[in-house]
């Protein structure tokens, strides 16, 4: 499933470092850490007319990631939500927005692995593109688990939401080779861990489960889904979960900010059948729909 093209896209403006530039214009310095070693961290944003969702949730989690990495002259949370603005007021936009926020450790002065040669300062990309969820939230996906394994912390911490992305690509190359929307990506043990890009949810005779946040991304749409879920009366297990376990839901789904909430039909090859006639992701939709309204915020 690829994304039409959005047209208001082709005359984006887009913040780089202080600037906000035509989309043609907005390039940033071969000397960038990101572009040296994918060093970066990033955030997803969705804007609905009530504002960005989880908008602080997401901020601090990029505050984290820098942290992390040891960035240096971090810019504070004030300093983003104004660039945020910024960029929204300056292309007009007010709903059905997504928001990539790219943080990076910033200019080198030469090339090289070395966070030392970084003296500039870390560098803020924020670009707000008109485009809906990623993936067809009516009809569902078919995904395929991958021969990629998810990054476990002895290697990469998922918590650190980095710019390396190379694993989740590869997987996603595997399902586009076989005709099918995402791939499910195992942790070393061979557990579920997530999709390449978004959390996994499953159902089995009325109780929901997800697997532990070990390998995979604790997503925040995945937090928010067993928030108010909970809320609801709707416990949400955390727990190890096979390939197998998953073939034989009654109903399965992916959470993201990009794609919001996904059924999924068919895991390599196997149909998803709900054998217990259960209708909770409708229900978790329906409450997704009405409570995200009020963890909407304005930068």
């Amino acid at each position: 499933m690829l994304q039409k093209f959005d047209t208001r896209n082709e005359n984006l403006y887009i913040f780089v470092n202080g600037q906000i530039l035509p989309r043609n214009e907005a390039k940033i310095s071969v000397f960038d850490s990101v572009v040296q070693g994918g060093d970066a961290v990033w955030e997803g944003l969705r804007l609905y007319k009530s504002g960005i969702a989880l908008l602080d949730r997401h901020l601090d989690r990029l505050q984290e990631s820098a942290k992390a990495l040891m960035f240096e002259h971090v810019l504070t949370t004030e300093e983003i939500k104004n660039a945020i603005r910024m960029t929204l007021e300056k292309n007009n936009m007010t709903e059905d927005v997504h928001i990539r926020l790219t943080f990076t450790r910033g200019e080198k002065i030469t090339s090289g692995m070395d966070p030392r040669l970084n003296n500039k300062g870390c560098g803020l990309i924020v670009l707000a593109e008109w485009k809906p969820p990623v993936y067809d939230n009516e009809n569902g996906i078919k995904i395929i688990s991958s021969a990629i394994r998810r990054n476990s912390p002895q290697f990469l911490d998922s918590k650190i939401h980095h710019n390396n992305l190379l694993n989740n690509i590869l997987a996603k190359i595997q399902a586009n080779v076989a005709g099918k929307d995402a791939a499910l990506m195992l942790d070393d043990r061979g557990f579920v861990a997530e999709l390449n890009d978004t959390n996994i949810f499953m159902i089995k005779n009325g109780r929901l489960s997800t697997p532990h946040a070990t390998a995979c991304l604790p997503g925040i749409t995945r937090d928010f889904i067993i928030e108010i879920s909970k809320n609801h009366g709707l416990e949400c297990e955390v727990r190890d979960i096979s390939l197998t376990e998953l073939y034989n839901a009654d109903e399965v789904f992916c959470t993201g900010t990009m794609g919001e909430l996904t059924p999924i039909n068919e895991i390599d090859g196997r149909s998803i059948v709900n054998t217990s006639s259960t209708n909770i992701m409708k229900i978790i939709n329906s409450l997704f729909r009405e409570k995200i309204s009020a963890y909407c915020s304005m930068p």
